[in-house]
């Protein structure tokens, strides 16, 4: 991840900042319903903004059966996300995806398979998805992982430190998992659909970028109810928060339930009517998904030929 800005250093722990803000449900419900209908691009317009989705995408796969073959076929689609006659019909340079997202024991693999494209590889970690293991451990997997060659970690927060108010014991747990991820930049997975407020959420984000989060994260995918728009907007509205309190710039991931075209446009529309252009880039945005890259796949073909593909001929890995 490569930024030219200053990564955020994080600051003391300040309460003050969310133990005081109201969160008004049904206005929040209705500007994420308005960032879903009133926003409509097409032709040029929607294919441009499609090919950015893929460049934030990072590419994931967190399965049970997960293994070296598989990661190997995902790399190869995270070098080369679209095929060649859409890349000729677009007239675009190659791209690549945002990253590649994976469990800490096939970080190898996928450092060996991106070797010299440039492209990142994110691990999961702290116990992924419910992180309900011991720090010292939790702090020891990020190690390890980074040692393998990750440069982003996806940690995990403890939901009953949200809860149950237990601000200080969040902070601090973010805190020593910022440190233990050294020079690779940590991207906090807040769970948002166990949290049961958007006030929790919303301060759940000002803690964890207080403790030093380079990105604030939705949901590990795992959960039941995983990114809405809402929720997004609750935690983009902590980052713009913090932004202004500080002038650190922090990014965002949602993750979870974002499977098609319209909702990679969507998510982009947030950021920018929320945050501006530079949250359109790969460094302050990105989109966790696994089959989201095909649909966007199969819309460009659409663009630049006319006509659908049937899905298996983009198929992820």
């Amino acid at each position: 991840m490569s930024h030219d800005f200053p990564r955020n250093p994080g600051q003391p722990l300040d309460t003050s900042a969310f133990e005081r803000q109201q969160i008004n449900l049904r206005a929040t419900e209705r500007r994420a319903a308005q960032i879903a209908t009133r926003r409509s691009v097409k032709k040029n317009y929607q294919a441009a903004w499609l090919v950015n989705a893929i460049k934030v995408i990072d590419l994931t796969t967190l399965a049970g059966d997960d293994t070296a073959a598989r990661v190997r076929r995902l790399c190869a689609k995270a070098r080369q996300p679209l095929a060649p006659h859409i890349l000729q019909g677009l007239g675009i340079a190659p791209v690549t995806t945002g990253a590649v997202c994976v469990y800490p024991t096939m970080v190898p693999h996928a450092v060996d398979a991106l070797a010299g494209t440039g492209i990142p590889v994110a691990s999961v970690a702290t116990g992924f998805p419910a992180g309900l293991m011991p720090l010292p451990l939790r702090l020891e997997e990020i190690r390890w992982a980074v040692a393998q060659g990750a440069a982003e970690i996806d940690i995990v927060i403890t939901r009953e430190h949200v809860l149950g108010g237990n601000w200080q014991a969040l902070y601090d747990e973010v805190a020593a998992m910022r440190a233990a991820c050294g020079n690779a930049h940590l991207k906090a997975i807040l769970a948002t659909g166990d949290l049961q407020t958007l006030s929790n959420v919303y301060a759940a984000s000002m803690v964890a970028m207080q403790a030093g989060a380079d990105f604030i994260k939705t949901s590990t995918g795992k959960e039941g109810v995983n990114a809405t728009l809402p929720v997004s907007l609750t935690m983009v509205r902590a980052l713009r928060d913090y932004r202004d309190a500080t002038g650190q710039m922090v990014g965002f991931k949602p993750a979870g339930g974002l499977k098609t075209a319209k909702d990679a446009i969507v998510w982009q529309s947030l950021m920018k009517e929320e945050m501006g252009a530079p949250w359109l880039a790969p460094d302050l945005f990105r989109i966790g998904a696994s089959s989201l890259l095909g649909d966007i796949e199969r819309q460009l073909e659409h663009h630049v030929t006319g006509r659908y593909a049937a899905a298996h001929r983009h198929a992820v890995a």
